[in-house]
């Protein structure tokens, strides 16, 4: 191996990909539009990743550089003589790193330098044919863009410890990280052959992983939040959460709903003992005091997170596809609606309060409706509905009876199946 370019210089860029990368072998060439982070990285030609686990560690990048994201002409020369790139950037800022890319490739091509594999570690659904859409838009009529780029998806369950802005002025390029170190990516998605490097896990169905990413991991944080919130809203970490005798067994079980269904939906990737073993992991990794992880932050955005194609309505509409009953996330739902945590200093997330404000007061209905856009004349979308409806109904009653919402017996259970 020779290079990979880095497109994004942030957490995930710098703790987890150009990580395994260099430890591969690999120059590392970052691309990013930070001017301290560039300057640093070719100051130094390294920097540190600390792990907060268990068995804490301290890593040393070498063999490191950057360029100036601004600098189209340089990202170019970069990009048509590199082995692989990645993405690590953010959903929204894709759409900026396409006309870069647009020109690496017809350098490339120039060159005769052969197809450019990019890995999209975004969390986004369909993120293969985005970037294929976005990058088309800055190249030539006529360009062979399917033969020239490699657009490999990814599944990034990498959790990245929470820093201070202290620690940070200290060294911009610090960076922490858990232990968990797997790159899981589509296997046809690559162009080339896949690179040599032992954390990456190329799998030959990436909608699975994609989806359980999302069903279950992603869930699991907002099962974790919501419930907690309601249930005991002193707590301030996830794992606190996640260690408290009700809102840590209902948090597991929403996720096993999840994993029932993707066991259903893809049998020859999932099966009940790796299902749990998953969630199992994903709680202890979730009790990571290390991480410092707040349940204020990995439930703010509510209106996001209860979005038709996110990680609740979209886990029951795809639970109620393969006729798997769930409760648990139902009530999530229903809980989501109610979130109002607010940060160190006392202030909620600024689009949660514009929907504590003015969206939920005009009713769970208002809200599966217009934040979550459940159709009518969609049997699937009548289905969910109902289900967070009655879980909606019941939430209320609890809480002014000053009741526990997790303390369900098997007849409020049925009321907001989906089954």
């Amino acid at each position: 191996m020779d290079k990979l370019v880095q497109i994004g210089a942030g957490n995930i860029g710098r703790s987890f990909v150009g990580q395994i990368f260099s430890r591969a072998g690999c120059e590392v060439v970052f691309v990013d539009v930070s001017q301290e982070i560039i300057d640093a990285l070719n100051a130094r030609g390294s920097y540190v990743v600390e792990v907060k686990d268990r068995e804490p560690a301290t890593i040393t990048v070498e063999n490191v550089r950057g360029v100036d994201g601004r600098n189209t002409r340089a990202v170019a020369e970069e990009l048509a003589t590199c082995r692989v790139a990645a993405t690590a950037v953010g959903p929204a800022a894709l759409p900026y790193i396409y006309p870069n890319l647009a020109a690496g490739l017809v350098r490339r091509r120039a060159a005769g330098n052969g197809p450019l594999d990019v890995i999209i570690c975004e969390n986004m659904r369909n993120a293969a044919e985005a970037m294929y859409e976005g990058v088309a838009e800055h190249l030539p009529p006529g360009f062979p863009i399917r033969e020239m780029l490699g657009a490999v998806e990814t599944s990034i369950g990498k959790m990245v410890p929470i820093m201070s802005e202290e620690v940070r002025q200290q060294d911009p390029l610090l960076v922490y990280a858990e232990a968990y170190n797997t790159l899981i990516c589509d296997a046809q998605g690559f162009l080339n052959p896949i690179p040599d490097v032992p954390e990456l896990a190329p799998k030959e169905n990436m909608k699975a992983y994609v989806d359980r990413k999302l069903f279950v991991h992603n869930l699991g944080h907002a099962l974790c939040a919501y419930f907690a919130h309601l249930e005991a809203p002193d707590l301030v970490y996830t794992w606190e959460a996640v260690e408290h005798p009700s809102v840590g067994p209902a948090t597991r079980a929403g996720m096993m709903e999840s994993a029932r269904a993707l066991i259903r939906a893809y049998p020859d990737e999932f099966t009940e003992e790796n299902q749990r073993e998953h969630v199992d992991d994903l709680l202890q990794r979730f009790e990571n005091k290390a991480l410092g992880d707040t349940i204020y932050r990995v439930g703010r955005d509510v209106r996001r997170k209860l979005g038709r194609e996110d990680r609740i309505i979209g886990a029951l509409r795809f639970d109620a596809r393969w006729n798997t009953d769930a409760p648990w996330t139902a009530l999530c739902a229903a809980a989501g609606m109610r979130f109002r945590a607010v940060d160190e200093n006392g202030e909620m997330y600024e689009n949660d309060r514009d929907f504590a404000n003015h969206v939920y007061p005009e009713g769970a209905d208002y809200v599966l409706r217009e934040v979550s856009g459940l159709n009518a004349g969609d049997p699937l979308d009548t289905q969910v509905f109902r289900a967070v409806m009655a879980a909606d109904e019941y939430v209320t009653q609890r809480l002014e009876a000053g009741e526990s919402i997790l303390d369900l017996d098997g007849d409020e259970f049925a009321q907001f199946g989906e089954e």
